[in-house]
């Protein structure tokens, strides 16, 4: 597999870099952020942090329009509308802090979580 290393604005579709974010967004961004920074315990379990994963999405922005929980073997997904019965939009894979051999790596994408994901 050949994998190219990018910097977030190259990755990024154009057409999101053109989007304005409003004060109060990232007022709420930051504030749940730093919440979500405040509670991890790197000797709590995955569920834990899944858990608070989940919350500070929709605490930030998706609980209004996208329904957000666990699907068959995933850890978390975010669907494309507000129920569970729309299709999956985003799938989210969650290990341990502690756990660093089974997370990617920018050097090393054979790994225990992309394996999950893929």
């Amino acid at each position: 597999m050949n994998s190219q290393k990018l910097q977030p604005r190259k990755s990024l579709n154009k057409a999101f870099l053109k989007i304005n974010p409003f004060r109060k967004d990232i007022e709420t961004f930051k504030k749940h952020l730093k919440n979500l920074i405040e509670k991890i315990n790197e000797s709590e379990s995955e569920e834990f942090h899944k858990n608070l994963i989940a919350d500070f999405l929709k605490n930030t922005y998706y609980s209004s329009n996208h329904f957000i929980n666990t699907k068959g073997r995933n850890d978390l997904v975010i669907h494309n509308g507000k129920d569970p019965k729309t299709s999956v939009g985003v799938i989210l894979e969650f290990k341990k802090p502690t756990n660093k051999s089974e997370m990617l790596k920018v050097n090393n994408l054979n790994t225990k979580a992309f394996h999950e994901l893929v």
